[in-house]
């Protein structure tokens, strides 16, 4: 899955030739849940689906060196509840937000639930937002 806008040009030097984007659910167990754990071609920025309230990140270049983190990320005080989260690597921390994707986000990678990664294609949302329906392209290799 390729890099989209908001996620700065390719830094093979940093982020390494795939980066592994690992979230984990900040409530339940002492160490949380996992929540999605993905590797995607070099990205500074996903879109993640259904994300949870309470979010830990970690950011790994070739899946191995921890490139960047962030920890109980969560929603602004002014954000709307919305179906989609924008994660972006901010120097060596994630930063967390919500939106709700317009054209311009079109072609950004998507985590879904249990890591699955796919580049988004379609999005309409209804005008008072309570509906919307999106297309996810998902792209499989054999072993």
């Amino acid at each position: 899955m390729g890099a989209h806008r908001g996620s700065g040009a390719h830094e093979p030097s940093r982020l390494g030739a795939f980066t592994v984007w690992q979230l984990r659910s900040a409530d339940g167990g002492s160490a949380g849940l996992e929540f999605a754990r993905s590797s995607i071609d070099p990205s500074r920025a996903v879109l993640v689906h259904a994300a949870p309230t309470r979010l830990d990140v970690e950011v790994l270049a070739n899946g191995e060196q921890l490139i960047a983190i962030g920890r109980d990320l969560r929603p602004g005080d002014h954000d709307d509840e919305t179906p989609m989260t924008r994660l972006v690597i901010d120097g060596t921390r994630v930063v967390r937000s919500q939106l709700w994707p317009d054209e311009a986000d079109l072609g950004s990678v998507v985590l879904l639930p249990g890591g699955e990664a796919g580049v988004l294609r379609s999005w309409a949302t209804d005008p008072d937002r309570s509906n919307w329906t999106w297309s996810l392209e998902l792209r499989g290799r054999a072993p």
